[in-house]
């Protein structure tokens, strides 16, 4: 129990970790602030604020994190009117100014001026009013003040130069992109891993085979690792799936297998449910061979995780869906299987995240690749009230979506 929970916290917290990262390195380079990146969610244990105005912050609930980049979705600074501020000042060339504004009860500030906030505008006129000492004063913000929200978090105020919606159209798209890129390049990393870990990789393109266990009929019949498999009952067999079909047909009848220097009469053992004669593909171990089986491992993986979801859309079926219950499920039995099988186990995630994030709905990195291809067929941007009413119209579906999976994923439990 302990185990998969933490190997579940880790695998899955990796993996968002690694999206999130995507976002956060293409965002600043689009010249978007990127307010904070959370490691976690739920209340705050640690912050440090970086030099270019980015927090990095580590919160209680270890699942997951996020990015949050200044005019991105829902991020705003909202005072309410009336609001008890301070507000801390300093002498700038262009006269005295704000440099921080204090939301919190949990902070206080140095030589503080406490202000009954009236009204604001911290993305275009750079100001601040309210009541001080009986009178209403409007002073001056700095374009790189802080904001210290009611949890105790410093961040940058986000003024429209530095918000989403001014970088340009490219810089948001390679944005949006980077985080499923991110999942994609994690998944080949650990796979190509996982090649080194093993010693080798597979080849299933070869007709060659490992012969291993002494005590299976391959090896009994004279089979040895290195043989190369030409014909298994009179068809010709060019790699390891070819060969597998031929031998599963038998269904435990005795094969004649033929090799470049030898007939060989197999009889399949039944091991558990299955019928096998002992053999598996030979396996490669050359530096390259497990660097490009490693890249090749990934780009299947992806090929099939491209088609269940290809055949989940022509066939909807939410027993083919997985949620949080099941992840964790399959994510307890690798734990027990060692080191490798967590790393491809958590290869396969993050190629899945990958993908799924790419679908074209709202809210997910797809459905904003597809409203930056709008505004690049408009040649216009759309208005940020329809792309937050859209992308809260994709938050509901995937909302529904995620309970009903997570519902079902339960009741299975109990079959």
């Amino acid at each position: 129990m302990f185990q998969s929970l933490v190997t579940f916290i880790i695998v899955f917290g990796i993996i968002v970790c690694v999206h999130e990262y995507g976002h956060l390195f293409f965002a600043k380079r689009a010249g978007i602030l990127v307010r904070e990146f959370a490691i976690g969610m739920g209340p705050k244990i640690y912050a440090h604020q970086a030099k270019d105005g980015t927090v990095y912050t580590i919160r209680i609930l270890p699942l997951g994190g996020y990015v949050r980049m200044a005019g991105w979705g829902e991020d705003t600074t909202e005072i309410q009117t009336g609001a008890p501020v301070t507000l801390t000042l300093a002498d700038k060339d262009e006269g005295q100014q704000v440099t921080r504004i204090n939301l919190s009860d949990k902070v206080q500030l140095d030589q503080a001026l406490p202000m009954l906030v009236t009204a604001y505008d911290f993305e275009q006129a750079l100001t601040i009013t309210g009541e001080v000492n009986g009178e209403v004063v409007t002073y001056p913000v700095d374009h790189d003040a802080t904001v210290v929200e009611e949890d105790g978090t410093e961040l940058r105020i986000a003024p429209l130069d530095v918000q989403y919606q001014s970088a340009s159209l490219l810089g948001r798209m390679i944005t949006n992109f980077a985080g499923p890129l991110n999942n994609f390049i994690l998944g080949a990393v650990a796979f190509v891993l996982v090649a080194f870990m093993q010693g080798g990789v597979q080849d299933l393109n070869s007709n060659q085979v490992t012969v291993a266990d002494k005590n299976l009929p391959a090896y009994q019949a004279g089979l040895r690792t290195g043989d190369k498999i030409e014909t298994v009952n009179g068809h010709q067999v060019s790699g390891w799936e070819s060969l597998a079909q031929v031998i599963s047909q038998a269904k435990g009848q005795t094969v004649q297998v033929t090799t470049a220097d030898k007939t060989l009469a197999i009889t399949p053992k039944k091991v558990k449910q299955a019928y096998m004669i002992g053999i598996s593909p030979i396996v490669r171990t050359g530096l390259w061979d497990k660097f490009s089986g490693g890249l090749a491992n990934a780009g299947a993986s992806t090929f099939t995780i491209i088609n269940a979801l290809k055949d989940l859309v022509l066939h909807p079926d939410l027993n083919k869906l997985g949620g949080p219950v099941a992840m964790y499920q399959m994510t307890g039995q690798v734990a027990r299987q060692g080191v490798a099988t967590i790393i491809s186990f958590m290869a396969l995630l993050s190629i899945n995240l990958g993908i799924i994030n790419l679908v074209p709905i709202p809210a997910l990195d797809g459905g904003k690749i597809v409203i930056n291809l709008i505004e690049a067929i408009r040649r216009k941007p759309m208005k940020q009230e329809h792309e937050s009413i859209i992308t809260l119209v994709g938050v509901g579906i995937m909302v529904l979506l995620m309970i009903a999976v997570t519902w079902n994923d339960i009741l299975r439990l109990f079959r």
